[in-house]
């Protein structure tokens, strides 16, 4: 374990000191876009921050590579060497497309031969455990197949979630903890060295994301493109790929006792299955949404919109921090929860836990239809938007001379000061309405 996380720091190090430097060569070489009618942000922010997390991952195997336990992962195992080849092809894709914009069709044939690189050095789903039916021997092709759509799949769905500042980064971290901690239980637990690949890739994956968010949050200083979302994306497929394929679930001495033992035991064989999809399933819930909505228009599934689920966080009246932190809320709740799943499938407490914390995200989701108002002593002691609305009247309400001069002087140091064009001192976001989003037939734009 401390070598694991002195990895993870030092991944996350170089690509924390790396970025500032990558800031301001994107800015020199003029990888700053204009604004696009879907973009949330209203400043141009430079791109290329995938720069700075490529060389973090590098520099996270290459200090594995010399560490006395992690060593064995680079003999016992090509995977590593497969990760660094796929991820160096889609990160240098990646780069081309935030400076000149390459086409998404292109994008979509280069993550392909990133991911048969992958294929070609071993990183492949070899079977699959099927509820049910046991385990099922895959073929080459299929095998190839399955692994090339994974990848596209993940590769994909972490760039269409990636919209807001720190959202991707954020999600893709909390996702990589909770694989982290399942593939470290593998490995530690059951004694499969299978699994020590893509423990590794989950806390490199972790020193990435943890590295950059610090110059991503909002406001963000640096985006992390097209090179960082699909970078990442490929590192999180990559680790799914290794522990869902690679592992025999005959090593892990599950099948013995009564049928009854024999499945609860069973669960871990069969959460690799489910446990990539949980990783990804708000990006990948927002990925069939938004084929369905465009082509159901009559466009094509890579036009550009801004129908996406943090488009419609923002529309609803939820701040930019918050609908991020919500976004979060729920990434955490389905990995955790499916690791909570894998250790104990038979406790009623983590489906209860699950249920509440459900309960509780639906509430965040809907805050914003409701005002809440404060009791009538307690008004000067909240912001405007919680006073009534007589109070909150009274106290924005305009001033003539004649009722400023009959004023004592202590009221008129107290009120507030009328400023042009807000609706408050603190702006239209304290009080009143949230601004929303632009009419969709401008979002819907090819810009």
């Amino acid at each position: 374990m401390r070598e694991y996380l002195l990895t993870l720091c030092i991944t996350a190090a170089v690509t924390y000191l790396l970025t500032g430097p990558v800031r301001k060569f994107a800015i020199v070489a003029g990888a700053m876009p204009e604004i696009r009618a879907r973009d949330v942000h209203r400043e141009p922010t430079p791109r290329l921050g995938g720069i700075a997390m490529f060389f973090g991952l590098c520099a996270g195997l290459l200090v594995a590579d010399h560490l006395k336990n992690l060593n064995a992962v680079f003999q016992n195992s090509n995977e590593p060497r497969a990760l660094l080849s796929g991820a160096a092809l889609i990160w240098l894709i990646g780069v081309l497309d935030d400076k000149f914009e390459i086409d998404a069709l292109i994008k979509l044939g280069g993550q392909m031969i990133a991911a048969g690189v992958m294929v070609m050095q071993g990183l492949t789903i070899l079977w699959l455990p099927i509820p049910g039916v046991g385990l099922v021997a895959l073929t080459q092709w299929q095998g190839t197949l399955l692994t090339v759509a994974l990848v596209v799949i993940t590769i994909n769905a972490v760039n269409f979630v990636d919209g807001l500042d720190g959202l991707a980064a954020g999600m893709v971290c909390i996702a990589s903890a909770a694989f982290f901690l399942y593939a470290y239980r593998i490995w530690y637990s059951y004694g499969i060295e299978a699994a020590a690949p893509a423990t590794l890739f989950a806390a490199i994956l972790m020193g990435m994301c943890l590295g950059f968010l610090p110059h991503n949050m909002h406001p963000a200083r640096i985006f992390m493109g097209d090179s960082g979302s699909m970078l990442i994306g490929l590192v999180l497929a990559a680790g799914a790929i290794s522990i869902t394929g690679q592992i025999d679930p005959d090593v892990m001495n599950l099948f013995s006792g009564s049928e009854r033992n024999t499945v609860h035991q069973t669960v871990p064989v069969f959460i690799p299955l489910l446990l990539p999809l949980t990783i990804i399933a708000i990006p990948a819930a927002d990925l069939v949404l938004a084929i369905v909505r465009r082509t159901w228009r009559g466009q094509s599934p890579f036009a550009a919109d801004r129908g996406h689920l943090h488009h419609r966080l923002l529309e609803v009246g939820h701040s930019h921090s918050r609908a991020v932190l919500i976004m979060y809320f729920w990434s955490a709740l389905i990995a955790f929860g499916a690791l909570a799943y894998s250790v104990n499938s038979g406790a009623m407490w983590s489906v209860l836990t699950i249920a509440a914390l459900s309960a509780v995200g639906l509430v965040l989701l809907l805050l914003p239809r409701f005002t809440p108002r404060a009791p009538r002593w307690a008004e000067h002691l909240l912001p405007p938007r919680y006073r009534r609305r007589r109070a909150a009247a009274r106290d924005t309400a305009p001033v003539t001379h004649e009722a400023a001069a009959g004023e004592p002087e202590e009221a008129r140091e107290h009120r507030a000061p009328a400023v042009a064009g807000v609706s408050g001192v603190n702006g239209a976001t304290a009080i009143g309405t949230r601004p929303r989003l632009l009419d969709r037939r401008e979002a819907e734009s090819s810009r």
